[in-house]
């Protein structure tokens, strides 16, 4: 195995190498160690020529002249891939401000890119309050800091530890060149920021699926608001993610209770027929659905992509669910030409609650039993911290007596709340008091329940009530007999954010291979998260509305989803204003940008925000200011 290969720059007297040198095993670790200055700018320094003396007899490679704004030019090709990269209390010299600072971290944080290997590390030590993060105590304003996660970003690395920098737990080492003189920095609460690569923001094409319903196919292209979640089979074996092992264990411990039976949950996609059963649960629900058309398409695959797309991923599936009205006007010859067979309308399925008839009205139905039913829905939302449009839905379907109706439901909620509350404490440390509770909130209509969470995790001010699902009782007629049923819908990404300490819904979402490495298959564990602090960026929008066309807030949360893609963490309305003359009204929002996962830089932000505009422009019909 090749020794780990640490590259150390803006070495002052050399007393930082020197410790390294002689702590770490030369045949695990090879050190090279540069500065800016050259060999006779340090004569006068007696420390540094008694450090690389010590370098040398242990046959430490020492370089000068190397400035780490250009590390790419100090290496050849073959000779990059560092392991790990050091930058201790790096500074302009003399008494540069902070901007000028800044500017040094950025356009060292693009050099090390250049020569940092895939899985590298880069530390870099900056005094107490300088680096601008809630890790500094105290935090200066974001104004008056080095700002260095926002500074990293631009060399497309995330913040994913930080710890205090202790001189001591390096024997020797005597950090000097404050204001470019001998004298030492002040290092009582200094911070080491560890930062390692991120994944690229790339321009996704939404993903053009393929489906076959009996011996036609047809495709669709994926709606950009929810581009990459379609067909991610986490709730599927051998799948260690987080919302598998939270379901998993809630079917086990219910299994103990009740005859279960467990379902396999159809493709995602519905017809305009199947979403009448949705209005009876929630009238809102099927327009807040992602509304898609289905392309006859007889072509191949490679005719398909044309060479354009190579995201592309094709999916036949076998789906006689849906049924796809005929157009008996069509044109033959028009078809030919066009290649364009027939057109439908379906949605991505917005709730689970739309499979019930098809569940309760089978004919080996049978009372007394627990359906379970999971799989993921989407729906288009608001852009709020606890909202998604989409997430893993589970399911459950009871029948019961309606003489014992009362003792079956009060069992069946006894049993998830022992459960829930079960499943909330087994990633509390030993002694910790439990920091979420499970209560089943009563509606007003007298019979049905919201499963709300009371949770400590993600607001430190105080208690957050988090509506984890819903408990319907429902009286259907069925052959002309009165039946019993009550529904328990589970929304398993909040309950799995809950469990294990997640922040963002979006990090359930995440590509970076690094998310899974947390989790074990079958076993809970605590999220420790390897973006720390991610920067923000606000801009303000203003627009003048269609009196005619009227505003759609809706739809205006998501084009911004999409255009961001997903890193609009907060849609703040600021101000409405009414011309005196014309009376045509004008509103004005803030957006925050922040991604959970990736460096995201102020360049990257403006663009999108550009992009909003000029969509908004085109598809709301609204006039930017």
């Amino acid at each position: 195995m090749a020794p780990r290969r640490l590259l150390l720059v803006g070495e002052g007297n050399f007393s930082f190498a020197a410790a390294q040198s002689e702590t770490l095993d030369p045949s695990t670790t090879s050190i090279i160690a540069t500065c800016l200055q050259h060999p006779a700018d340090l004569a006068r320094d007696p420390l540094a020529g008694e450090n690389l003396q010590r370098l040398r007899e242990r046959g430490t490679e020492v370089r000068f002249g190397v400035d780490c704004t250009q590390l790419a030019d100090a290496f050849e090709l073959h000779d990059r891939e560092f392991d790990r990269i050091y930058f201790n209390f790096p500074h302009c010299g003399r008494k540069a401000g902070v901007a000028k600072n800044r500017e040094l971290l950025a356009k060292f944080f693009q050099s090390c890119a250049d020569v940092l290997a895939e899985a590298g590390e880069v530390h870099v030590a900056l005094c107490r309050g300088q680096g601008g993060t809630p890790a500094d105590k105290p935090r200066r304003e974001w104004h008056n800091s080095w700002q260095v996660v926002a500074m990293a970003a631009l060399g497309g690395l995330i913040l994913s530890d930080v710890h205090p920098f202790s001189c001591e737990a390096v024997p020797g080492y005597k950090c000097t060149g404050y204001r470019s003189q001998d004298k030492t920095f002040h290092v009582e609460g200094a911070l080491n920021h560890i930062f390692t690569r991120s994944l690229p923001f790339e321009c996704f094409q939404p993903r053009i699926f393929r489906i076959r319903l009996g011996d036609q196919c047809f495709s669709f292209p994926e709606p950009e608001a929810v581009t990459g979640k379609l067909n991610r089979g986490f709730l599927e074996a051998p799948s260690c993610h987080p919302i598998r092992t939270i379901n998993e264990k809630l079917i086990a411990e219910l299994g103990k209770a009740f005859s279960l039976k467990r379902l396999k949950c159809p493709f995602p996609l519905l017809s305009q027929g199947d979403t009448s059963v949705l209005t009876s649960w929630n009238c809102d629900i099927v327009s807040a659905a992602f509304w898609i058309s289905l392309l006859e398409d007889n072509s191949n695959s490679e005719s398909l992509t044309d060479g354009t797309t190579q995201d592309m991923e094709e999916f036949l599936l076998s789906f006689s669910e849906l049924s796809l009205p005929g157009d008996p006007e069509r044109d033959d010859k028009e078809e030919a030409h066009e290649g364009i067979y027939g057109q439908a309308k379906v949605c991505l399925r917005p709730s689970l609650l739309v499979h019930v008839q098809a569940v309760i009205q089978a004919p080996d139905f049978l009372p007394g039993s627990l359906y379970i039913l999971s799989g993921p829905v989407f729906k288009k939302c608001l852009i709020l911290p606890f909202t998604m449009p989409a997430f893993h839905e589970t399911l459950l379907i009871l029948e019961f007596n309606q003489n014992l109706k009362d003792g079956c439901l009060q069992s069946l909620l006894d049993h998830l709340k022992h459960i829930l509350d079960s499943l909330l404490t087994q990633t509390l440390l030993e002694g910790s008091k439990l920091s979420s509770s499970v209560e089943f909130v009563l509606q007003q209509n007298g019979k049905d329940y919201m499963i709300s969470v009371k949770s400590h995790n993600f607001d430190p001010d105080g208690a957050k009530d988090l509506i984890i699902g819903s408990v319907t009782t429902s009286t259907i007629s069925i052959i002309h007999k009165e039946r019993c049923f009550v529904f328990v819908s589970m929304n398993l990404d909040l309950l799995a954010m809950l469990v294990c300490g997640i922040s963002d819904w979006r990090m359930l979402w995440t590509s970076d291979n690094r998310f899974l490495k947390n989790f074990v298959s079958g076993k809970i564990e605590p999220f420790k998260s390897y973006s720390l602090y991610p920067p923000c960026y606000a801009h303000d929008i203003s627009f003048w509305l269609d009196e005619k066309k009227g505003f759609d807030e809706l739809e205006f949360h998501t084009v911004a989803r999409e255009v961001s893609q997903d890193t609009v963490i907060s849609i703040q309305f600021l101000s409405r204003f009414q011309h005196p003359k014309t009376e045509q009204v004008s509103l004005c929002y803030r957006l925050i940008y922040q991604s959970c996962d990736k460096a995201l830089t102020k360049q990257q932000v403006a663009s999108m925000q550009s992009q909003f505009r000029k969509e908004i422009q085109q598809r709301l019909r609204v006039i930017p200011r």
